[in-house]
Order: C-alpha cells, then sequence, then structure tokens
C-alpha cells in the first residue's frame, strides 16, 4: 500500500470528464459539434474539425440526393474519423437524402428546420445513425425525446443563419435541469470563448455547437472578402431579418447588415404578391424564400460579394480575430475551457 497523495485534478481533467458523455456519444476527443454552415461546411472544413479530434458535420442544405453523396464521399478521403450530416426537414427529397446517408453508413445525423415529418426518425435510425434534433423550447425537446432522438442541440438567437426567438442562456436554463440527466444536449449560438463552453457543461451540458468561430479557419473555402467582413465586424453588425407579410412564416435570419438585408424585404414583398395572386401557394412561397437565402449566401461566400450576398454571422462573430488553423481554434477554445474550470476548482 502506498502513502502517496494522488496528483491534483487540473482543469483539462475535469474538462474531459464533463465532455466524456458527449465524446462517447459522438466517438470523437472534444464534444464540439461544428455548425452546418451551407456553402461552408463541406468536405474541407468538415474533415479539419474531424480530423482535428471535434465532429465535422456536414451542411447538405439544399443539395440534390446525389450532391449529398459525392460530397460524403469526398469527406471520406479526407477524414477516417466520425462526422455527420445535417438535414432540412423541409426539403423536397428529404427521404432519398437519409437514404444517401444510409448508403454511406454515416453514424450521426442531424434533422434542422422543424419538427421531423412523419417517418424521418424511424428511417433514420433504422439505417443505425444517431438522430441530433434541434429544440428551440422546452415542450419541443420534450415530445423529440417522447419521439425517440437519440439527442439535443437547443440554439438561441445569438447564433447565425435561421433563428428562434429566445436567447441561449434563457434555453440553457429552461432546458438543461430538467433534461440533461435524461439525453444528451449539446448548446448552441453565440459561444466565442471557451470559458462559456466551461459553464454550460457545468450545468449539463454534454458538448457545445459552434459556427461562426471556424468560419476564418485557414481550411474553411469561404471567400476572402467573406473572412475580412468577419474579422471587422462586431457582436452589434449582426442583425435579424424582418418578416415583412405576417403570412409568410418567415423564419430569421442572422447576418451582417448589408444591402442585402434590405433586398430581402423586397423578395418578401415579391412573394407576398404572388400569393395574393394565386400564383404559388404558401409550400412554394417558402421555399422561394429559402432559394433565395441559398442563392444569397453563395454570392457572398463563394462569390465574395459581400454586399448583395448574405454574410450570415451569429453575434459571436465580435470574437472571430484572426484567420487560423482549426486545430489552433480548438486548442484555444480548450485552453479556455480548462483555465476557466481551474479557476472556480481553486475558489
Amino acid at each position: 500500500m502506498t502513502n502517496e497523495v494522488p496528483a491534483p485534478s487540473t482543469g483539462h481533467d475535469r474538462l474531459a470528464r464533463l465532455m466524456q458523455r458527449g465524446t462517447d456519444f459522438l466517438g470523437c476527443e472534444v464534444a464540439i459539434l461544428g455548425g452546418a454552415m451551407s456553402w461552408i461546411s463541406e468536405r474541407n472544413l468538415v474533415s479539419a474539425l474531424s480530423n482535428a479530434g471535434a465532429f465535422g458535420v456536414i451542411a447538405c442544405g439544399a443539395m440534390t440526393p446525389e450532391l449529398l453523396d459525392s460530397e460524403i464521399a469526398e469527406t471520406k478521403k479526407r477524414t477516417t474519423r466520425p462526422f455527420g450530416v445535417n438535414l432540412i426537414t423541409m426539403h423536397p427529397a428529404l427521404d432519398a437524402l437519409i437514404e444517401v446517408c444510409r448508403s454511406h453508413e454515416i453514424g450521426h445525423v442531424v434533422l434542422a428546420g422543424g419538427l421531423p415529418p412523419p417517418g424521418a426518425i424511424d428511417r433514420i435510425k433504422a439505417g443505425g445513425a444517431k438522430l441530433i434534433c434541434f429544440a428551440p423550447a422546452l415542450a419541443l425537446a420534450k415530445k423529440l425525446i417522447r419521439s425517440g432522438v437519440d439527442a439535443l442541440v437547443i440554439e438561441g438567437m445569438e447564433a447565425g443563419g435561421h433563428i428562434g426567438p429566445v436567447s441561449t442562456s434563457v434555453l440553457a436554463q429552461e432546458i438543461l435541469p430538467p433534461l440533461a440527466a435524461e439525453i444528451p444536449i449539446f448548446v448552441a449560438g453565440g459561444i466565442g470563448h471557451g470559458g462559456l463552453i466551461a459553464g454550460y457543461l457545468e450545468m449539463g451540458a454534454v458538448g457545445v455547437q459552434l459556427g461562426s468561430r471556424f468560419v476564418c479557419a485557414t481550411e474553411c473555402i469561404a471567400h476572402p472578402n467573406f473572412k475580412r467582413a468577419f474579422i471587422r465586424a462586431s457582436a452589434r453588425d449582426a442583425i435579424t431579418s424582418v418578416q415583412i407579410d405576417p403570412r409568410l412564416p418567415v423564419i430569421p435570419v442572422r447576418a451582417l447588415r448589408n444591402k442585402e438585408m434590405e433586398s430581402f424585404a423586397a423578395k418578401q414583398r415579391e412573394v407576398a404578391g404572388l400569393l395574393d395572386t394565386g400564383a404559388v401557394e404558401m409550400a412554394e412561397a417558402q421555399l422561394q424564400i429559402e432559394h433565395y437565402w441559398a442563392g444569397a449566401l453563395r454570392r457572398a461566400v463563394i462569390e465574395g460579394d459581400v454586399e448583395s450576398g448574405s454574410v450570415m454571422a451569429g453575434q459571436s462573430v465580435g470574437m472571430v480575430k484572426e484567420e487560423a488553423p482549426v486545430a489552433d481554434i480548438l486548442r484555444d477554445l480548450v485552453d479556455e475551457a480548462a483555465k476557466a474550470l481551474e479557476r472556480r476548482g481553486h475558489n
């Protein structure tokens, strides 16, 4: 028998323990999901995140099944580590996209954009994948758990892209205490520093999801103009779109203030006019709005037009200061989280 005193637990040790349920669920080293950003979360960034120990997620967005099939295959060429695929519930070819994921034996599917349509959950899980869904309210979180999802992401309005009406901090307080023991929950929206990651883990989250923080990764294919816009922006520059016509169930979008945000108002008026004349039905009107965003985002991300394109960004954009490799960004976040836990342990 030895009288040796065990070495004190470090912040990194504590962080690993707090993240273990998340890392076990995802099959990675750091329980940080890459937020699925259309045109950005593709083979290069996704594989870089997974190779660095986090969990990359392909943003399927408006891709056809053929394009998704190719994207998954190309990502597999770049990493042997686990990654997931984010599918939009309103995609007209959702069943075919689920089948593509199944054919590639994708281990984790993330469903975004609303409650899963009938049969989608069963089809995804029948293919052997774990299903992650977004829960913008406690009642919906409970409904999704009853439906059989395997994990939840609670994302607040500070996030970039399509957002809900409630802040991340409020959602975390509402959802984590009653449900964290029941199902793995990841927190997203406005996270740019590891200290906040530590806080959510201590509340019961198993990990977090970050998007904006990785846009200026060197591995990200976003146009230099897009990255410069991020580096120059402050939190108050990331504003939300305005709903012009109450008949159009337009989900607000958070993006950097530019001419495009004004153009979206004009697009809504155009689509509302088509509804007035009966030229389109509501489902088609919604799809037109979604296709508009996909095109506007592509102009900014791929072509570098950051004035007439959509520069979707979360409020954490003000913490993006420079371009850096994914591995460096992750290391900074992990070190910040570990230091925060260490400080708390010493107080």
